[in-house]
């Protein structure tokens, strides 16, 4: 194994009958923001306390830096910090009284770095006030804190912005790319596309346990292998009768004088000669990105498995 930030090979973890990850292979390269995609129950969560050797899988490898947390711990976690699922705090004490504790078991200097945490999440005026009066939004935030007493290499946060309102998700979006740009490497769970596609540069997409895509983002776009174009010619009941009977056209449909469909570029390239032979103008022809969630939505309910870049396309 590699000392990527984190490598994982062939993890299987059943319940009973339930396998709940399934042959998931994923490798962190340094300096990424990683996200780790899937819809609630795909198997991410399931994935990270491995990772963390919380729970111990029944087949498989991982390596964090070149250590194996299942087997040589603690030393496996130097550098390593997080959180799955939400992080629990006393609520009777203060913010910067559960730093202390966490700070004291840590050591290391942790103590020390209770102010600095603080002022990097933006929680240095409520220090002194209960957890238990904490909003959600700064419950993460300080679990973020007690993750980055620790100076971590790697940082995995599991649905850091579940249940925040929309000011907390941009705060905490907001301090994962401060970290990044800051040279941390952030594994971040989530079933949100949008904050996926807004803060992480590579992204592995997990269905039943199975990872179906693993590369980055831009790839993940450019390589679907249909893309949507909106059309305008001379005639468009014509066009759209022609486009209607090619096999390799799909999801034709005539909105605000435009045409749209879906088809490859090849195939494209191929139907514009054959519209100009038919004597139809071209006004337009534009094709439209596709989203990381219409390209989500076909990974994760489709009938296929892909589990590498190439093979999505």
């Amino acid at each position: 194994m590699s000392e990527h930030p984190v490598v994982a090979r062939g993890l299987v973890k059943r319940y009973g009958h339930v396998v709940a990850v399934d042959q998931v292979d994923l490798t962190v390269e340094e300096g990424d923001v990683y996200g780790f995609l899937g819809p609630n129950g795909a198997g991410k969560t399931t994935t990270l306390r491995i990772l963390l050797s919380l729970i111990t899988p029944d087949t498989g490898e991982v390596s964090l830096f070149g250590r194996d947390p299942q087997r040589e711990l603690p030393e496996a976690l130097a550098g390593v910090a997080g959180f799955v699922e939400t992080p629990a705090f006393y609520g009777y004490l203060t913010g910067r009284k559960n730093l202390e504790l966490l700070a004291a078991f840590d050591g290391d200097g942790a103590d020390g770095r209770i102010d600095e945490v603080l002022d990097v999440v933006e929680l240095t005026a409520r220090a002194g006030d209960k957890v238990g009066g904490y909003s959600q939004g700064m419950r993460q935030r300080l679990g973020i804190a007690a993750s980055l007493l620790r100076r971590p290499r790697l940082l995995l946060l599991d649905e850091p912005t579940h249940g925040l309102d929309p000011g907390g998700m941009r705060d905490v979006r907001a301090l994962t790319t401060r970290l990044a740009e800051e040279g941390m490497t952030i594994l971040l769970s989530s079933h949100l596309l949008a904050e996926v596609e807004e803060v992480c540069n590579r992204v592995a997409i997990i269905r039943s346990g199975r990872i179906v895509y693993e590369g980055s983002i831009e790839d993940l776009r450019a390589r679907a292998a249909t893309q949507r174009y909106r059309l305008r010619t001379s005639d468009l009941e014509r066009t759209r009768l022609l486009l209607l009977g090619r096999d390799d056209v799909d999801d034709v449909t005539l909105e605000r004088e435009e045409l749209s469909f879906r088809a490859n570029e090849q195939t494209v390239v191929d139907l514009s000669r054959v519209l100009v032979g038919a004597g139809l103008g071209i006004s337009a022809l534009i094709p439209e990105a596709a989203s990381l969630e219409s390209i989500f939505f076909e990974l994760t309910e489709g009938e296929s498995e892909p589990a590498t870049a190439e093979a999505a396309a």
